[in-house]
């Protein structure tokens, strides 16, 4: 395909423009990736285009477009009420039919294409006109086919407003039943990310990725959220989660200091004071062997970390009475705040196209190989993150930053078809 777009990430060419999925060879019945796939399934069982059309309202579609195309319309500023520059096929009798899919059957990302989002609402307003027939999920056991006259995209319009609801689309557990990675690094290194994608509504094992919002939603979700926005600064960004160095240093020296009072101290080492005592005599001692800093600026510092212990233990207080915890249980590193968000901008980089396909899976396997290293359970990985959070966000209010994260804590560890109870944490 000749784009006029130079590969800019050296990724790899392949022939994977648009999805092709293929019902089982055997008559047996089809596995779906995921709900909305499975219900559109049993409805052309059904011959229901109605219902199949308010179906898809739900979650909206995605289309083809040009990658070129796409950067264009960004830097001169999209106009949303534009026709939607997506990619369409003249069939043989003379019609113009746009493709458009459902978010479990799109394929793996190619250099010179990308899928956008789009609403039946927006299609309803802003398919181009010189479409005739809007095809949906073409070439998978889903497929169907719709007019896109007034009468139609009246229809189309109507659903939208009465069933579309973005917010429900977010804080739920959602798993491809067929076309993830099998078992090793990559899945466990994807489960790292499950709590952002619970937050978002999107599939937790899923390695080709598009974005829940498409290619402009993930570039506008790297740029408005981590001032990401290009290659370079995804390099960047990538690493530092990586090394555990976007969170504050204090947040792990105050852990790390429990640690080695507890594996010195058997009886007084959970003593709070003795805590503080300990942690300020560390910091003092590595301030002076650094020499750099004033006695205002150790008296500073010291204050932090000796109020960073007090905070510490009252979150854990409260996640012992939430179950977050177990009882006596402690938080040894908030590392899991960097590694789940790693995981997630892995894939973030992937959708905007500023990663390759190695680089995003090479990512995810080092995710997955750390947090091994610093962790037992998925539970115990979880607590750290919410920790993480919590400290970055919350002040200690209890309010949403901690609540909404604790209910995908609960989810993510009871959903019977969700990553941490199908992907063990550690391996042999």
């Amino acid at each position: 395909m000749d784009t006029g777009v130079e590969d800019e990430v050296h990724d790899e060419v392949h022939d994977e423009v648009f999805p092709k999925v293929a019902a089982p060879a055997d008559g047996s019945r089809w596995t779906a990736p995921t709900d909305i796939e499975q219900r559109l399934h049993a409805l052309c069982a059904k011959d229901n285009d109605h219902v199949y059309l308010r179906t898809v309202a739900l979650e909206g579609v995605y289309y083809p477009v040009r990658l070129d195309v796409a950067r264009a319309r960004r830097e001169d500023g999209d106009d949303a009420s534009a026709d939607l520059p997506m990619l369409t096929v003249d069939a043989p009798d003379g019609r113009t039919v746009a493709q458009v899919y459902t978010t479990g059957v799109l394929p793996r990302p190619h250099p010179y294409l990308v899928y956008e989002y789009a609403s039946l609402g927006r299609l309803a307003f802003d398919l181009p006109a010189r479409v005739d027939v809007l095809a949906v999920n073409v070439a998978t056991p889903c497929e169907r086919y719709f007019a896109t006259d007034a009468e139609e995209r009246k229809a189309w319009l109507e659903a939208h407003n009465e069933l579309f609801d973005p917010d429900g689309l977010a804080d739920r557990v959602v798993t491809l039943r067929s076309g993830g990675p099998g078992p090793g690094d990559l899945l466990h290194g994807l489960a790292c990310g499950a709590h952002l994608c619970f937050a978002n509504g999107e599939p937790w094992n899923a390695h080709h990725w598009h974005g829940g919002k498409g290619h402009t939603g993930e570039v506008d979700r790297m740029a408005e959220g981590w001032d990401v926005r290009d290659r370079d600064d995804w390099l960047d960004i990538q690493e530092r989660l990586l090394l555990r160095e976007v969170s504050p240093w204090g947040w792990d020296f105050v852990l790390d200091a429990r640690t080695s009072l507890l594996e010195s101290a058997s009886d007084g080492g959970a003593d709070p004071r003795l805590w503080r005592d300990h942690a300020e005599e560390v910091l003092r001692a590595r301030l002076a062997e650094a020499g750099r800093a004033t006695a205002e600026q150790t008296s500073e510092l010291v204050h932090k970390v000796r109020a960073l212990v007090g905070s510490v233990l009252r979150y854990e207080s409260r996640f012992r009475a939430d179950g977050l915890l177990p009882p006596g249980g402690r938080i040894r590193s908030v590392a899991a705040w960097d590694l789940g968000r790693a995981s997630q901008m892995a894939r973030w980089g992937r959708g905007a196209r500023y990663a390759t396909q190695a680089e995003t899976y090479a990512a995810l396997e080092r995710v997955s190989r750390v947090a091994r290293v610093m962790y037992g359970s998925w539970e115990e990985f979880s607590a750290g993150y919410v920790l993480g959070r919590c400290l970055h966000f919350d002040e200690e209010s209890f309010g949403s930053w901690y609540t909404e994260v604790l209910d995908a804590h609960r989810a993510l560890t009871t959903d019977p078809d969700g990553p941490w109870r199908t992907v063990p944490f550690t391996t042999d």
